[in-house]
């Protein structure tokens, strides 16, 4: 079997002027094979890539389907939900361990209905596809509940990747909101999970919390009858997974804080807040599973000790982290640097990958801020907003999300940002720009 390789690259502007504090970075983390011989695995510099290698992982896939009362709304919903839930069972790949979750008000093991992972065959899938025809929509929507059976089914497993794909169309209604986070707080570090929001009746916030704690996506299919093509593509990028419990390894030297990291492609997750200690002024920020052809950027910004012109320093030391054999190793290393000069050319130039970022990260932010100024009638400070996001958009060669914004507002003068907003908007369009405000693009070349 392969190995899976890395690479690292650095990309910041390093000059900072007299005194000057403030230190940023984009880290570009890129998987790829075949592995490269070792020789090529030298210590890098901050702006050459170094190819490495490390051992790929088993893995496991649970299947976790809402059938509440609410599923049988729309005549098209649960017939969409078993087209999809099968569609998944046979993307699942021959020897791998995988189970089916129905939850409502609670959870129950579909397939196998032991509460046990079944080995992937041909046996086993259509075994699972018929209890699949067995669902039956009744009851309210648990969350927590269903989460809570994935980590107990996941614990029996030797698997390194553990990934769940989790559809619901409704509100967590029926059991209190304490206990959705305790699940979160077991489940968190045990599996991935991505989200899926089929409808209009769900709560954005909701699925991206649980998203964001369980290192996953979240996204809405506003239409049944794209369910399927939806499930087809998550199980394709689950497979494919081939590293588990990745992190980015961050070490600064004394008298030098971290502002934030932040995940900022393929979408924005701020990680500041899931740093664990892993050495003297070093920690550990999760970036989930890898695949093969994978690129992430993340977004570093520290504070360092105020410089005088002439004076250089390390600002961080960054590493990949993963789990072997129940021990941590690094591999790879990648370097950000003060430098600070008096002229002026060096230390005012943005760094083009910064730019992009910091102006993607304001794009989630302004339609954040625009869509809940227009949920609350404040129409000035709403299309302000929006307004400011469709500049951006366009500057950007956002495009995805610049189509999501004419659907909310009219574009009188996309590149000013002047818009107006709509006299009616569906309830699923600005459902589904909220939910994908969060999608980047990559700096134009």
């Amino acid at each position: 079997m392969s190995e899976l390789g890395f690479t690292i690259e650095i990309h910041q502007n390093e000059y900072l002027p007299d005194r000057g504090r403030e230190v940023n970075a984009i880290i570009t983390v890129t998987s790829h094979l075949p592995a490269v011989p070792a020789e090529l695995s030298a210590p890098p510099t901050p702006v050459a890539p170094v190819p490495l290698t490390v051992p790929l992982a088993k893995c496991a896939q649970i299947i976790i389907v809402d059938c509440s009362g609410s599923m049988n709304i729309e005549a098209t919903k649960m017939s969409a939900v078993l087209r999809a839930a099968n569609a998944a069972v046979n993307m699942v790949p021959d020897g791998v361990e995988f189970a089916l979750i129905a939850g409502n008000t609670r959870a129950r093991p579909l397939y196998p209905d032991d509460g046990t992972l079944a080995v992937a065959s041909p046996k086993t899938r259509v075994a699972a596809k018929k209890a699949v025809t067995h669902l039956k929509a009744s009851g309210g929507t648990a969350i927590g509940q269903w989460l809570r059976l994935a980590g107990y089914i996941f614990a029996a497993t030797s698997a390194e990747l553990r990934h769940a794909i989790l559809l619901t169309d409704g509100k967590n209604e029926h059991e209190a909101p304490a206990e959705l986070d305790a699940a979160l707080g077991l489940c968190t570090g045990a599996f991935t999970c991505d989200c899926r929001g089929i409808g209009a009746d769900w709560e954005v916030a909701e699925l991206r919390r649980i998203a964001t704690a369980l290192l996953g996506t979240v996204d809405i299919v506003p239409d049944p009858r794209d369910l399927e093509a939806d499930f087809v593509a998550m199980m394709e990028t689950a497979v494919r997974k081939q590293v588990a419990d990745v992190a980015l390894r961050i070490w600064t030297p004394d008298r030098t804080d971290i502002r934030f990291v932040r995940k900022v492609a393929p979408f924005i997750d701020d990680l500041t807040g899931r740093r664990t200690e892993s050495g003297r002024r070093t920690g550990d920020y999760p970036i989930g599973a890898w695949g093969v052809g994978e690129s992430r950027d993340y977004h570093l910004r520290v504070r360092v000790s105020p410089g005088a012109v002439g004076q250089e320093m390390l600002a961080a030391r960054v590493r990949l982290t993963f789990s072997s054999a129940g021990e941590r190793r690094e591999v790879g290393e990648g370097l950000v640097r003060a430098v600070w000069t008096a002229d002026k050319d060096l230390f005012a130039a943005v760094n083009r990958q910064v730019a992009h970022y910091s102006s993607q990260a304001e794009l989630a932010h302004a339609i954040d801020e625009g869509l809940a100024a227009r949920r609350q009638g404040d129409e000035v400070a709403s299309m302000a907003k929006l307004g400011r996001a469709v500049a951006i958009a366009e500057q950007s060669g956002n495009e995805d999300t610049a189509r999501l914004l004419a659907r909310v507002v009219d574009v009188l003068d996309a590149p000013a940002g002047t818009v107006r907003l709509k006299k009616t908007v569906e309830w699923i369009d600005e459902m589904t720009l909220d939910t994908r405000s969060t999608k980047t693009v990559r700096i134009r070349k």
